[in-house]
Order: structure tokens, then sequence, then C-alpha cells
């Protein structure tokens, strides 16, 4: 009776840990996909346009080329972006840096608000069409619209619900994001760039990143034919325009990982390129930009306001503006700037004064950090003491009903997690961010598959290396149901760390996407493991019953 008491709580305990780890993991995710920024509600008003005296455009219309995916590396190769290398010689270029989560929709957010994508308002994954947030924030075409000029999108569908269409004057949206797409896309924009009567203009070619995902990746020949097309439909946008009076922008919004994906921490997926060639510009290779600084630098060279919301640098050392906005800029940045902090300030307290500087975004984004890391301090202490008591407890138990075996137990929980990622990094060449998941199925599946090879192995080297089989049924169950829960601890640590640092579930900031990610993997493998333990318990007991009835017979 004992035994059976024994085993009944230990398997109750690991299907409740079970059905914990499922609804951790999924509230997880779900908290994550409704993240919204906290300025949702209490977004900063506009300022005024920064328009020259005279009334003189600096520029005519600005045509900005988003290519979806297009890495660093692949826009610098000559022969498969002639064109693009060509325009790159006589106009601005630079190296964009971008931040997790490196997911299109986000990315976008970022690309014409000038906000990251805790601030931005746009959404923090990629969502389904229906469940596309529109941006509450302000943003280049929001601003555009108000200064009087028109504005025109063609591209992927989601920018239908992104931008706020009554900033749209005209658009043409596709579901689709192969090569016929983008011819699609840039037939439905060549009217629009040769009757010349649209001042900002967003065309977006996506085959680049349906190569990536499904055609093998930036390792496979397709990516570069993918990019050639790119770079064709390019040349194409260019002869429509005079860059003596337009400019046009060419841009990404992420890289790809070399198997394809992205969404991670990656460097490669976290580089795009910058090339800013035409009327405006004062051609050159620059420093290095942050993403941010992409919206406020357009906005600028529209006569538009800084964007109210952007956290970016006005890259002015690019641009050919009149001395009056030159001189009208500083006040601006630092109204704007001011506005921003003392918004997000009130939402989640903690203020913090920026300090006297000549760089006036740095030392406003420094304070903007700075109260967020407040609050977040102050969050995180009583995350970290229920942690380390979740931590510890497991640990009593295991010293005192196990202390004779608790040395293999460890060996062969290490075991499993250790066969787990050489499969999962080693063999299949997988990354520990989110670039490597391709869908909830997919994580499912593969973790299912990989944890139950992983389990069976360690689970034979510590039944054989104990003698669990030639126990009596009942404790060769135990054993099997102790290096369970073992696992479990182990597989519960980074969970604890990722609850610690980002809490149990995304709130008013974005999480540590490192942490997070290995957290979330946890969850996974946990309640995988507890399933699977409590399966190999039962085969357990009934190996080691027809052992004992064999060994029984033989004497």
């Amino acid at each position: 009776m004992k035994n059976f008491i024994a085993i009944s709580l230990r398997v109750i305990i690991c299907l409740l840990l079970a059905g914990l780890a499922y609804t951790l993991a999924t509230a997880m995710m779900n908290s994550l996909y409704a993240y919204r920024s906290p300025l949702h509600d209490r977004a900063p008003a506009p300022g005024q346009p920064l328009k020259p005296a005279n009334g003189d455009p600096v520029t005519r219309r600005v045509v900005i080329v988003l290519i979806d995916a297009l890495r660093e590396d692949t826009s610098r190769n000559s022969q498969a972006m002639p064109f693009l290398n060509s325009l790159r010689q006589k106009g601005a270029s630079a190296t964009v840096h971008s931040r997790p989560p490196s997911y299109s929709a986000p990315s976008y957010s970022v690309l014409l608000t000038g906000a990251w994508p805790d601030v931005s308002d746009g959404p923090a994954m990629n969502q389904d069409y229906a469940e596309m947030p529109t941006w509450t924030q302000d943003n280049l075409f929001s601003a555009a619209h108000r200064s009087g000029l028109k504005t025109a999108v063609s591209g992927f569908n989601w920018f239908e619900r992104l931008i706020p269409q009554k900033d749209v004057d005209a658009s043409f949206y596709t579901p689709l994001e192969d090569r016929e797409a983008d011819r699609q896309v840039v037939n439905a924009a060549m009217p629009w760039l040769q009757q010349g009567d649209y001042q900002l203009v967003l065309i977006h070619l996506d085959q680049v990143d349906f190569a990536g995902h499904h055609e093998g990746g930036p390792d496979d020949p397709r990516w570069l034919d993918a990019a050639k097309r790119a770079d064709k439909h390019l040349q194409d946008i260019a002869s429509t325009l005079d860059l003596s009076k337009d400019t046009l922008l060419v841009i990404s919004d992420h890289g790809q990982i070399d198997q394809g994906g992205h969404g991670g921490t990656e460097a490669v997926v976290l580089t795009e390129p910058f090339v800013l060639a035409g009327a405006g510009v004062i051609p050159g290779h620059y420093a290095d930009l942050e993403q941010v600084d992409v919206a406020p630098t357009l906005s600028v060279l529209l006569g538009l306001n800084v964007l109210a919301s952007s956290q970016g640098h006005v890259r002015s050392e690019m641009l050919a503006l009149p001395p009056d906005v030159v001189a009208a800029l500083p006040g601006a940045l630092q109204a704007q700037q001011s506005q921003l902090l003392k918004a997000y300030q009130s939402v989640i307290g903690y203020p913090v004064n920026p300090k006297p500087a000549g760089d006036i975004v740095a030392a406003t984004q420094v304070a903007l950090e700075k109260s967020r890391q407040q609050r977040l301090n102050t969050e995180r202490l009583p995350r970290a003491i229920l942690a380390l008591v979740l931590a510890v407890l497991p640990l009593v138990w295991l010293v005192k009903t196990r202390r004779r075996e608790l040395v293999w137990l460890l060996i062969a929980a290490l075991l499993y997690i250790i066969l787990y990622n050489i499969r999962y990094a080693v063999l299949d060449g997988r990354h520990y961010t989110l670039s490597s998941v391709i869908s909830a199925s997919d994580i499912f599946v593969y973790s299912a598959v990989t944890a139950a090879i992983a389990m069976l192995i360690s689970w034979l080297i510590l039944s054989f290396r104990l003698g669990g089989f030639r126990q009596p049924p009942a404790q060769a169950s135990l054993l099997t149901l102790d290096w369970t829960l073992t696992t479990i601890y182990l597989l519960a640590l980074p969970v604890l760390w990722s609850f610690i640092l980002n809490g149990p579930l995304i709130s008013w900031t974005l999480p540590d996407f490192p942490s997070m990610f290995l957290g979330f993997v946890s969850l996974v493998q946990l309640m995988l493991v507890a399933v699977i333990g409590v399966v190999l318990a039962a085969l357990a007991a009934l190996i080691a019953r027809l052992t004992t009835r064999r060994l029984s017979g033989s004497s």
C-alpha cells in the first residue's frame, strides 16, 4: 500500500506539472501575441511640420522599396543585385541594425513609426490578417496625410491592417508572397509612379522572404534567384523616377538565418541594408543606423513633423536640408523627445530625468530605458525570492528521498538534456531563438520525438546502471518516476530564470527574448517529459515483473 501511494502521488505530480507546463507555455505565447505598447491609449500628440520657409520641398516625392528579408550580405552581392549596388554608389548607404523580435510585422512598425517594438504599438509577432492591429502611434503615412501629401501603398495585405487606411490615398494589397505577388505589386504601383500624383509611396517586395521560408533559405540558389528578380523590379521602379527631383529608399525589415527563418536574436537577422538616393541626399557611405532612425529621417526629408513616438535620430548628415530646417530641428527634437518621455513615464511610473547632453535623442532614450529598468528591477525582486524557494524545495526533497541514487539520477537527467540538445543544435542545426520556430505544431512534434528518443536512451542507461529492471516492479516504477521528476527539476530552472526576468506572462513591456525562449522550450519539454515519464514508469514495472518471473522460473 505504501508503494502504491508513493507511485500514485508521483504520477499525479507529473500529470499536474504537465498540465501546468502546457497552460503556462500557451499563456506565455498568447500574451506575446496580445502585447500592445504602454502608449496604446496615450499616444503623444504630433508636433509641427518642419517645412522650409520658402515653401520649396527638398524632394518632390519619396518612394520606399521594402525588400522583405533582404540580408545585408545579399544586398552587396553585385552579381545578384547589380542595380542596387549601382544605386548604392550614387546615394547614401549604411548598415541598419534592428532589434528582436525580428519578424516582419514588428519590423514594419519600427520602420514606419520610428519606435522600437515595445513602444510602436505594432504587433510583437506576425499575426493572421484578421488579427493584425492598426497602429495607434504617429507614422509616416499619417504625418504625410496631415501635411496634405498624397500617399500610396502596394504590397502584402498586412499593410492594409497596420496603416490607418484613412491616411492612404491609393493602394493594392495581396495575400500572396511569391514572385507572382511581386509582379502584381509592381504592376499596380507603376501607374502611380508614372503619373507622379503621390508624394509618399511604399512598394513591398516579398519573394526573397518567400524563398527563405519555402525554397531552402539563403543557402539555396533559389534565394539569389529571388534577389535577382527583386533587383530587376527595383530597376523598373527607379526608371520611372527623376532622381534629381525624387528620392528612392531601398530598405529591408529583417534578414534570414542560413537555413531560412527569422524572429530571433541572431546578428544576421538583425542587420539590413539602407540605400537612399536622389533629391535631398548627400551621397556617401555613412555610419551604421538603428532601424528607428529610418522614419524620422524620412519625415524631415519630406517636411513632416518628427514622428511623435519616434525613438530614433534624424540622420541629417546625409540630407541636404535648408538652413532654416537645420536650425529648427534641435528644438523640434527636444519637444518631441520630451513629450514621448513624459507620456511613457506617466504610464509605467518611475520618472527619470534625462541628463543634459548634445545628443537630445540619446539622452532621452537613456532616461526612458532607465525608467523601464527601474520598474523591471522592482518587479523582479519578489519574483527572484519566489523562484529561489521553488528551486530549493524540490532539491531538498530529492536529497531526502534519493540520497544514495541522487548522483545517478542527476547524471541521467543531464544525459537527457545533452541528448536532446545534440539533436536540436548539432544534428539539426536549430537555433535557440524564435528563428527556428516554424509553427506551434512543428515545435511540439519535434520536441515530442526528440524528447522521447532522449528519454528512452537515458532511462535505459539509468535502469541498467542501478539494476532497475531487477528490482520489484513498484521499486522500478518509483526509480523511473523519481528520475523523471529530477529531469523536470532541471528543465524547470530555465523556466524560473525566465520567470524572474520576464514574469509569468508578457504584460507592459516586451521580454528578454533569449531567456523567454529557453523558458518556453523548457516548458514544452517539461510537459512531454512528465507524460513520457509516466509511460516509462509503467513500462519499467512491466519489465521488472517479467524479469522477476524469468529469474524465478530459471531458479
